[in-house]
């Protein structure tokens, strides 16, 4: 059991070092589109205008639920705003530090899974099913964005390499952590 928790731990480690590898260095502009300084002025005063007083949260642009929104949403521009009303320094080490706990605690419930099937399973077979899983889930959850919501495709495919790339670095460690199965010998 140490050695789950210790691999929980570590994989968790290896999951925020990838993550911060992707998302915490300039290679994570890769992922973005880039906007002039007056572009982005102007965006930030409409959005503190015409959001803030409603609060933190997701807005649809043009909301949908409504025959009219209907409308303009079918006519376009759309976009999903993620809505923060505070500033934040970036990169944020509260962020940082919710985020190292948050891939230990992932890492540490992947391991847990693990170890209940696939106990008996060498390094290299547990790290395959640990690919294996990572690379459906996340292409679920993350490239069905594109697909399900019509959201930016170059940005969500960075997203999905970054998690794939996280959860197989974490699988690695948990895959060594966990006691090797036993070989017998006729």
């Amino acid at each position: 059991m140490a050695r789950l928790f210790l691999g929980g731990a570590l994989g968790g480690l290896a999951m925020w070092l990838v993550g911060f590898i992707f998302w915490g260095t300039p290679l994570s502009l890769l992922a973005l589109s880039k906007t002039d300084a007056a572009t982005t002025a102007a965006v930030q005063a409409a959005l503190a205008q015409h959001l803030g007083p409603l609060g933190t949260g997701a807005y649809p642009i043009p909301w949908p639920g409504t025959p009219q929104g209907t409308q303009l949403y079918g006519q376009g521009p759309t976009a999903m705003v993620l809505f923060n009303t505070g500033g934040f320094a970036n990169p944020d080490s509260a962020a940082l530090i919710g985020g190292l706990v948050l891939a230990i605690l992932c890492a540490l419930l992947a391991g847990f899974a693990l170890r209940m099937v696939a106990a008996t399973l060498s390094f290299a077979d547990r790290l395959k099913l640990v690919a294996i899983t990572a690379v459906a889930v996340t292409a679920y959850s993350d490239l069905g964005q594109p697909i399900f919501n019509h959201a930016p495709l170059g940005y969500f495919f960075y997203l999905w390499v970054s998690d794939v790339a996280s959860w197989i670095a974490a699988g690695a460690v948990l895959a060594w952590a966990l006691p090797r199965p036993i070989v017998t010998r006729i």
